[in-house]
C-alpha cells in the first residue's frame, strides 16, 4: 500500500507541474463585455473548428489534466489518512 502511495504521489506531482506549465502558456480569450455590448457575432470557420487547433487542444488537455488533479487530490486525501 505504501508503494501505490508514492505512485500517486509522483504522478500528482508531473500532473502538477504540466497543468501550470499549459496554463501559462495559453492565449487569452478576449471575448468580453465589449462583444456583449455590441453584439457581434463570432461564428466564423476558424471559432466552428477551434477544436482541432492547437489552442483547442491545449485547452482539452488543460480541462483533463485539471480532473486528473481533482481526482489525484482526492485519492491521496483517501491514503494519507
Amino acid at each position: 500500500m505504501g508503494f501505490l502511495k508514492y505512485i500517486l504521489l509522483i504522478i500528482y506531482v508531473v500532473v502538477t507541474l504540466v497543468l501550470i506549465v499549459l496554463t501559462l502558456i495559453q492565449s487569452k480569450e478576449s471575448s468580453g463585455v465589449t462583444s456583449t455590448i455590441t453584439g457581434s457575432s463570432t461564428n466564423n470557420f476558424y471559432n466552428q473548428n477551434k477544436g482541432r487547433t492547437k489552442e483547442g487542444r491545449m485547452k482539452r488537455l488543460t480541462i483533463t489534466l485539471g480532473i486528473a488533479f481533482a481526482v489525484l487530490a482526492i485519492l491521496l486525501s483517501i491514503f494519507y489518512i
